[in-house]
C-alpha cells in the first residue's frame, strides 16, 4: 500500500506545489493563466478511496492524515510567478516516472493523465480542474492495483489553492 500512496501522491505534490514551478523562462502556451504574487494557501480532502482490503480505521487515518495537511501556505513571489510553468513542470517535473497521454493546459482549466511508474508499481494518474490567477482547484485522481491481493484501488484529493493576500514578512 505505501508504494501504491508515494505513486498516488506525484499528482498532489504537483497540486501542492503550486501545479509545479519551473526554472525555465519558456513563454506561457497561448490562454494560459498565470497565478498572481502573494501567499497562497492550499487545502487538502481525501474524496475518495477505496482499497480491497484496507480496514475502514485505516481508511478514517488517511483521512486524518490529508486534513493535517490541510491549510498550508507558501509564498509565491513575483520572480516565481513569471517563471512558473505548469505545462513544463509536468512534463519533465517527475522525470521518466510519468508518461502523460493527455496535458491539455490552458484557458484556466487543466485536463491531465498518464501514468506513472515507481519500482513495478502502476497508477493511472488524472488531473483535472481550474486554474486562475487568485485560486487554483484540481481533483487528483490515482487507481492501480493493490498491493494487498491485487484488486482495483482508486484515491481522489480535491486539492484547493487560494492567494489569501502579501507574503508575510
Amino acid at each position: 500500500m505505501k508504494k501504491f500512496l508515494t505513486v498516488a501522491t506525484v499528482g498532489a505534490a504537483l497540486a501542492l506545489g503550486g501545479c509545479g514551478k519551473s526554472n525555465d523562462t519558456a513563454a506561457a502556451p497561448a490562454g494560459t493563466v498565470k497565478r498572481e504574487a502573494g501567499n497562497w494557501k492550499t487545502d487538502v480532502k481525501l474524496v475518495k478511496f477505496e482499497m480491497p482490503g484496507v480496514p475502514d480505521n485505516v481508511k478514517d487515518q488517511m483521512s486524518k492524515q490529508f486534513a493535517a495537511a490541510s491549510g498550508t501556505e507558501q509564498c509565491l513571489t513575483q520572480e516565481q510567478a513569471d517563471k512558473e510553468d505548469v505545462a513544463g513542470a509536468l512534463s519533465k517535473g517527475y522525470g521518466e516516472a510519468c508518461t502523460w497521454s493527455k496535458n491539455q493546459i490552458g484557458d484556466g482549466k487543466i485536463d491531465v493523465a498518464g501514468t506513472c511508474t515507481q519500482g513495478t508499481q502502476k497508477v493511472a494518474l488524472a488531473l483535472a480542474g481550474t486554474l486562475g490567477a487568485k485560486k487554483t482547484d484540481v481533483l487528483v485522481t490515482s487507481k492501480g492495483k493493490s498491493p494487498m491481493g491485487g484488486g482495483d484501488m482508486e484515491m481522489q484529493m480535491q486539492v484547493t489553492s487560494t492567494n489569501i493576500g502579501p507574503c508575510k514578512g
